[in-house]
């Protein structure tokens, strides 16, 4: 035998050691107690009886939340990207329309998965901060002729809520599927999926749901499923492949489970204990709360001389405000600013709005009008002591 010539790390020699902070930025949201002790169970099989059960607590809290009766309802293991790429690999094929909406990064996001696989991508794109009319969606859907249309209802990188009335049943009238990134909105916002038409619905599970990162649930409607089921060539993931997710799931009817990929079963335990604690407050409870904070929040803000980055009401998203970066100051100075002084996570801008706003995320536990006064003392602090240009 070889003799090892790698020497075991000192760094692994040491106790690990995770500091407590705020995490008030777009995610991940701080985890409850109740949430993390369940993720402390014993692992089990991701075959076993046991875990199918948890599995199927599972899709009935996605069901809830998405307010949704679509059987092929699961939750992908992995972030929010890998449920998007698992809705636009499952129903996209090579040289198909794909229409994207951009109004911030995840529309871009979506675009560049469905180019990778060969789709023929276009794009609408509104300026960071705006969204889109229907009447807009519509010309483009009459122009492209798309077999998805993608669009994020919680736009985190700008802090948009998207309107989705009547844009399900436009996507219906051109033969298209409705994908929607949900995120950022879930749990916090009102969103129905039956009701408003949606094919494709996904969102992940830290933020509003104050789980860990790492799963993502997703639903399939009855249309999405026909054509993904009725493919001319196989997904180009075999990890997110329907056919076998489905059947991991117990999704497609099938008296026995195969195995497919080594589930992430303590994951799974946090994601049903998010989604319980979700289901005990109720959806409404919930979408109202994040509501009112909101608005509680933007008044503390206006109250001090910020300005907030989307000017109609209606459309702030009501977890992650977005405020207009201070004139004078370097955003970077003030989130640093207040993570070294208040160990409290605020973050700038992502992909279209870098350097044009903060962004502060209040989501499930975190959504609270004491933690408002929190971030709006340290937002104070912040402006009081980091240095300010005149020019």
């Amino acid at each position: 035998m070889s003799p090892v010539s790698v020497p075991p790390p000192m760094c692994l020699q040491k106790p690990l050691a995770v500091p407590h902070r705020h995490m008030f930025g777009p995610g991940p949201s701080n985890v409850p107690r109740r949430i993390l002790e369940a993720g402390a169970l014993p692992v089990i099989g991701h075959m076993h009886p046991e875990i199918f059960e948890i599995m199927s607590d599972i899709k009935s809290g996605i069901q809830y939340i998405f307010q949704t009766r679509n059987s092929m309802t699961l939750a992908v293991s992995g972030t929010g990207h890998t449920a998007m790429e698992c809705a636009i690999f499952n129903s996209v094929e090579p040289g198909e329309s794909v229409l994207t909406a951009v109004n911030g990064i995840w529309g871009e996001r979506a675009a560049e998965m469905a180019e990778r696989i060969g789709a023929r991508v276009n794009t609408i794109v509104a300026a960071a901060g705006g969204f889109f009319t229907n009447a807009e969606i519509e010309q483009a859907l009459s122009k492209h002729r798309p077999v998805l249309f993608f669009l994020a209802h919680g736009e985190s990188s700008t802090g948009v809520l998207h309107p989705l009335d009547g844009i399900g049943q436009l996507c219906l009238k051109y033969n298209c599927l409705f994908l929607v990134d949900s995120v950022a909105s879930i749990g916090g916002s009102p969103l129905c999926m039956d009701q408003l038409g949606i094919d494709i619905l996904y969102t992940g599970s830290q933020k509003v749901l104050n789980a860990p990162p790492g799963t993502a649930p997703i639903s399939f409607s009855e249309r999405a499923c026909q054509k993904i089921f009725n493919r001319r060539t196989k997904p180009v993931s075999f990890s997110l492949d329907l056919s076998w997710l489905a059947n991991y799931w117990g999704c497609d009817g099938k008296p026995s489970r195969v195995y497919h990929h080594t589930g992430p079963v303590t994951a799974f335990y946090s994601l049903r204990e998010g989604l319980a604690v979700l289901v005990e407050e109720g959806l409404e409870n919930s979408w109202e709360r994040h509501q009112k904070v909101a608005e509680y929040f933007h008044a503390g803000l206006e109250s001090m001389g910020l300005k907030l980055f989307v000017k109609e009401k209606q459309a702030r998203l009501p977890t992650v405000t977005t405020i207009a970066a201070p004139r004078g100051y370097d955003w970077k100075e003030i989130t640093a600013y207040i993570m070294k002084t208040h160990n409290l996570e605020i973050s700038g801008g992502l992909g279209p709005s870098v350097g044009l706003v903060l962004r502060v995320g209040l989501m499930g536990c975190n959504s609270s009008k004491a933690n408002v006064d929190m971030v709006l003392a340290a937002l104070k602090d912040a402006l009081k002591h980091c240095h300010r240009s005149k020019v």
